[in-house]
């Protein structure tokens, strides 16, 4: 029978579906005529935050198989997340959480973070949206930092299911207006931050003595000002209130076309040269006023590209490089591989996971832009040139290209907080439209690109490859990319500076979580056969491999060049972008898939047998030097400091070890073509070859 708290077990093998059906509801079962005693369980909200919704006797499953193991609570909805209140969660799961969000709970979700939502209507899976005629047995939320939660409703009254599926649809997919955002309540019900100082703290680049600050660490104010004729946006609502220009570029050319066609200062390197991007100007039919934007482009170019003291290589990067379509489409590839409901789903696409990987293009398009940010470094470093960025509207593709060059540049860059107030400077008032592209507002579909979460990962490849050049980890990189999509501060949630500071002030990153912590690079699929490794690894990334020799000579020469020369970490950083070295980040993308973990590997369980020896070495020095005594004193002082190895795996520090399975000897997908259990009992004696799976 059902009773309260964990139920049932799971197998190795699918379990048969049961044909005894409970008439009684769970919390009203009692063994051994005991009363139960019900765990006080306590949602906690934020300020500002509501409840909207809820209902009682909601088992979350666990991803298995067959499913019938799982936690009973309380499924809440409110203005800031859906939360899973479970009522014995400690009976499910005996492992120490090892990462903890100062915000989000592990059974929590922000209602911008949900991506689609399922229904199990008679055992099919269905998209759920609008107003339902049938309301679900069971609901399945695919989240955007790739959770997957299962939440059985088939023991919970109909009147709550009606009201908390409906209140979750409605709050996660409708449309909605800004103003509207918990981001609001949120804001009106705390204090803000003050205003802090740039040196010692990151630079929001919202006064002019931000940007005045920049030019002076950057040496680039011999060639570039300042200017505030934005101020109040009193030219264009998509610029900044302050930004930087040529010094020999006047002042009155940037409000004749609303700031469009003027070049935008980025950063300038110590040999003086520097990274400008500039937007397109709005496409015209009448000839006159095309006349007018050609003199104006004219005038602009000549007064910077002035040779042989200045002159300026121009990069089109709406025409030349990527397209946000490619982007999107790419992802939306690419994170089918992470969206896994159970263990049999996992297994099925582990053989012909490398092919999977390679027709989402998505690593393809990692290196592309990686490549990019090398060009331009090489014209910058090795050419002296100084570099125009082009793009229609100058804050999507310019942010990745521009930011990446200076973070393999500008040792700042790889600082915390020089890192932070990179983002600031060039997406926050670079103008990217994080309202968009995230569709924090569900408005349009077609707009929604992840962008910033391309960037993260190509810095990431650089974090992976050097990780003495940074002071952070990859685990605040995978911190940030879950700060998109929890709106309480501001910096993820608008299109522009302008928007921002007409509707809320704050001066905070969204980075509302727990101090980094290091953390393991990759190492997340079993070894298979040599057969199978030539298949699928020496086939799949021939095309990246040879991709490389298409490189420009001058460019080529000088990758290879910086390569064979020890690697200055306070200096220039150059990633290797040949087809193997691009990887998948493990910690980002495979964190919540247990079966993608090996338990005791990965760097932490490596740091730690490391430390082990380190305090075995130093205590046998101390023996030798010291009285024996003043040596016993000092070990019963001496505290442990090191974590369980059992609880470390290759994705420490978000390893959730709650769903175990082994690797099936026959890919999943061979157990069907084997046939039911008599036809396999009249095949024992047969040999089958594993050497073509």
């Amino acid at each position: 029978m059902l009773g309260k708290g964990v139920v049932g077990g799971g197998g190795g093998t699918k379990a048969p579906k049961p044909s005894f059906v409970s008439y009684v509801r769970p919390e009203e079962i009692h063994t051994n005529d005991k009363e139960v005693t019900e765990k006080e369980v306590t949602l906690h909200l934020l300020p500002g935050e509501q409840l909207l919704c809820e209902a009682s006797t909601v088992l979350k499953c666990v991803q298995e198989d067959s499913c019938q193991r799982g936690i009973y609570g309380k499924l809440v909805c409110t203005d800031f997340k859906i939360a899973f209140l479970g009522d014995d969660e400690s009976a499910l799961d005996h492992d120490e959480t090892q990462f903890k969000n100062k915000v989000i709970g592990e059974n929590d979700i922000t209602l911008h973070c949900v991506d689609q939502i399922y229904g199990v209507f008679d055992e099919k899976k269905k998209t759920v949206c609008g107003q339902l005629k049938k309301y679900p047995e069971k609901l399945i939320i695919h989240c955007k930092d790739l959770r997957v939660f299962h939440f059985c409703l088939r023991y919970t009254k109909e009147e709550e299911v009606k009201r908390i599926v409906s209140g979750i649809i409605h709050h996660t997919q409708a449309p909605k207006l800004l103003k509207r955002l918990f981001l609001f309540s949120y804001a009106n019900a705390s204090q803000s931050s003050p205003a802090t100082d740039p040196e010692n703290h990151t630079v929001m680049f919202d006064t002019f003595k931000d940007w005045c600050w920049e030019l002076e660490r950057t040496k680039g104010s011999v060639k570039y000002k300042a200017v505030s004729v934005n101020e109040e946006y009193k030219v264009c609502d998509r610029l900044p209130a302050y930004f930087v220009i040529p010094i020999a570029l006047p002042e009155e050319e940037i409000p004749h076309f609303q700031g469009h066609g003027i070049p935008i200062w980025c950063w300038s390197y110590h040999n003086g040269c520097a990274l400008l991007k500039m937007s397109s100007l709005p496409k015209e039919q009448d000839d006159t006023v095309l006349q007018m934007q050609k003199s104006f482009l004219d005038g602009i170019y000549k007064t910077i590209h002035r040779p042989p003291y200045e002159i300026v290589k121009t990069e089109d990067l709406s025409s030349s490089f990527l397209s946000l379509q490619e982007i999107q489409t790419s992802y939306s590839k690419f994170k089918q591989l992470f969206l896994i409901d159970n263990s049999t789903e996992f297994w099925d696409t582990d053989i012909k996971w490398f092919s999977l990987l390679e027709s989402s293009g998505w690593l393809d398009i990692i290196r592309r832009c990686l490549k990019k940010a090398i060009e331009i470094t090489e014209c910058l470093e090795a050419q002296n040139l100084n570099v125009l960025l082009l793009e229609e509207t100058a804050s999507d593709l310019c942010c990745i290209v521009s930011s990446l060059v200076q973070v393999m540049m500008d040792p700042h860059c790889r600082t915390t907080l020089g890192f932070q107030s990179l983002i600031q400077k060039e997406w926050i008032m670079g103008g990217h439209c994080f309202l968009d592209r995230c569709n924090h507002l569900r408005q349009s579909d077609k707009e929604e690109v992840p962008v910033f979460l391309l960037f993260l990962d190509c810095v990431w490849q650089l974090v992976h490859q050097h990780p003495p050049a940074f002071e952070f980890s990859e685990t605040y990189l995978t911190v940030l990319s879950d700060s998109l999509y929890i709106p309480i501060f501001s910096t993820f949630f608008f299109n522009s500076p302008h928007q921002k500071d007409t509707t809320v002030h704050q001066r905070q990153l969204s980075l509302p979580l727990t101090q980094s912590k290091s953390s393991p690079k990759r190492g997340f699929f079993r070894e298979e056969t040599d057969h199978l490794i030539k298949n699928l690894l020496g086939k799949r990334i021939s095309k990246l491999i040879n991709a490389s020799d298409e490189l420009q000579d001058s460019f080529r020469e000088f990758y290879d060049s910086w390569h064979s020369k020890p690697t200055d970490y306070h200096g220039l950083l150059l990633p290797r972008i040949e087809g193997p070295e691009i990887k998948v980040w493990a910690q980002r993308y495979l964190r919540w898939i247990p079966e993608a973990q090996i338990l005791g590997g990965g760097q932490a369980a490596t740091m730690h047998q490391l430390l082990e020896v380190m305090e075995e070495v130093q205590s046998l020095q101390e023996k030798l030097d010291e009285r024996h005594h003043r040596q016993v004193a000092l070990q019963a002082e001496a505290p442990s400091l090191l974590r369980n190895p059992a609880r470390l795996s290759s994705l420490f520090p978000f390893a959730l070890l709650q769903r175990h399975s082994s690797k099936p000897v026959l890919p999943t997908s061979g157990w069907k073509a084997l046939g039911d259990e008599e036809d396999l009992a009249k095949r024992e004696d047969e040999f089958v070859d594993l050497g073509d799976v």
